[in-house]
């Protein structure tokens, strides 16, 4: 199985422009995930689908995701609303205002949570939030699990975009997920770029964003002292692909832009390729 996954879009940050940066790195984004070979099985946006919570991004982003071949499922980012989002997309997963729903596909079970508390730039998971997943969790207790969410609830090292580990949200999510053998994976989104960790026994894997990146720096910051680092770069929209062989979730993660190739599969690949193969037990 084949899980793309894209995340913190922004669309509508410049909402006035028909040709807006974010959605056109958008676009170039799904058209290559539709180009792929295998396509994905499904896709997931994990948040900040758009940039001011607005309706007409909203329409826009639907818009956006008609070329796709393959079913999208969404979870809600700190820049999003969810009034707006269900005037546009609906009512449908939505658990005591909350956007939180279970897929299950060819073997897998995901579990979409909302980490989405509005006003806040951090995440949230409040008792309602946690009494849906211990549920959810109580139940197929057989089936391999992925969380789905945008905001990962470890520090990622970048202390402007870090989730502290003290938090009271992401110590009622660890309750949940305590001793729950069958969660293999948590995926994520928020921080713009990709970033691998372990948290509570399981793969916790933060897809880089069709926004703008985040730079990377992993120096301390004061907030009294401005120090002209960079900040937010414009490196290529990206997106994940998560295979699951039926034992283990592969996460690889990709830009969407031309790559200057250095080797085809051709007759003179092939006696590598044939060699490599060989090697593999029967």
């Amino acid at each position: 199985m084949l899980i793309a996954q894209i995340t913190d879009i922004h669309l509508g940050f410049d909402p006035d422009n028909p040709r807006e940066f974010n959605r056109q790195r958008l676009d170039r984004t799904l058209a290559e995930l539709v180009s792929l070979d295998p396509q994905p099985n499904l896709l997931f946006a994990t948040g900040d689908l758009i940039d001011r919570g607005d309706e007409q991004s909203y329409h826009r982003l639907q818009e956006a995701f008609l070329v796709l071949p393959f079913p999208v499922h969404m979870c809600l980012g700190n820049h999003d609303m969810r009034f707006n989002f269900r005037k546009v997309f609906g009512d449908e997963g939505f658990h005591d205002d909350y956007l939180q729903y279970e897929i299950v596909a060819d073997g897998l079970r995901f579990l979409v949570l909302d980490t989405l508390e509005e006003g806040r730039h951090g995440g949230a998971f409040c008792q309602a939030r946690a009494n849906w997943l211990n549920a959810r969790l109580s139940e197929k207790a057989n089936i391999p699990t992925i969380i789905v969410q945008h905001h990962p609830p470890v520090e990622v090292g970048i202390a402007w975009m870090n989730t502290h580990p003290c938090e009271p949200w992401v110590a009622r999510l660890s309750e949940c997920l305590q001793g729950r053998d069958n969660v293999i994976a948590m995926l994520c989104g928020h921080v713009h770029r990709p970033i691998m960790s372990k948290w509570e026994g399981m793969a916790l894997s933060v897809c880089p964003s069709t926004a703008p990146q985040v730079a990377l720096n992993l120096k301390p910051i004061d907030p009294e002292a401005p120090d002209n680092r960079d900040m937010i770069v414009a490196a290529p929209p990206a997106y994940a692909l998560h295979w699951w062989n039926g034992r283990e979730l592969i996460s690889h993660f990709n830009t969407a832009e031309e790559h200057e190739m250095l080797a085809r599969y051709d007759a003179k690949m092939q006696p590598l390729v044939r060699s490599l193969i060989a090697e593999r037990p029967k």
